[in-house]
């Protein structure tokens, strides 16, 4: 069994306005993201801030994208405020899958066949941990990677006891399978699986985008 985590309870500080309600073909990104998703995975779990934001984000998602909710559940970051190592650990201590995909909400060209090659990078039976993409200047894509669930789960119950709030620095307890990301070239030639948002300009730039590839 796969699973997929969407971690949806950043502030957006950079951006001003929360990236899960962002609209892209008047449909909210959560909502793309999860279609996408479970078209991946067998089950998705959407981690919010907190059990309020959790009720408002399962609410929207299930109106615009699964009436009856199958295969998705919501839960919150396990310390709120803490940042991406507790809604990683929540994330996965709600899944059920042996793997697990996760990403934040701002990523609005995640590419399917991508995430089903890291899915298969992380499972060749070699004793890898995860599947992490890694950029040609050597940069970490920790949120669009592929993760042993438990083990992950673990590393980041271990960090939050510490007080660490680095996600790359978990990745040193895990045999991670580096995955450069010019091996998914042919799977994504205009790499735009890994495009975020961060600002303005780069909203403005994904909505040019995504009307262009509609």
């Amino acid at each position: 069994m796969r699973s997929a985590v969407i971690l949806a309870g950043g502030r957006s500080q950079r951006l001003g306005r929360e990236k899960a309600l962002l609209q892209f073909d008047n449909r909210p990104l959560i909502c793309w993201t999860a279609e996408i998703l479970l078209s991946a995975a067998d089950e998705l779990v959407v981690v919010a801030r907190d059990q309020g934001h959790a009720g408002s984000l399962e609410e929207i998602v299930s109106d615009k994208t699964h009436p009856d909710r199958t295969g998705i559940r919501f839960t919150w970051d396990s310390i709120n405020g803490f940042g991406p190592v507790a809604g990683i650990e929540a994330g996965l201590r709600a899944a059920r899958g042996r793997l697990a995909f996760v990403t934040g909400c701002d990523l609005p060209f995640l590419n399917r066949m991508v995430i089903q090659r890291l899915f298969e990078l992380a499972d060749r039976g070699s004793g890898y941990d995860a599947a992490v993409p890694v950029q040609p200047d050597g940069r970490f894509e920790p949120l669009h990677s592929v993760y042993e669930r438990e083990r992950m789960q673990h590393a980041c119950q271990r960090a939050l006891e510490r007080g660490e709030r680095k996600v790359n620095l978990l990745l040193q307890e895990l045999h991670v399978s580096w995955v450069p990301i010019e091996q998914l070239l042919p799977l994504d030639c205009e790499q735009l699986s890994f495009f975020n948002l961060n600002t303005r300009e780069d909203l403005e730039k994904a909505q040019a985008l995504w009307a262009e590839r509609r």
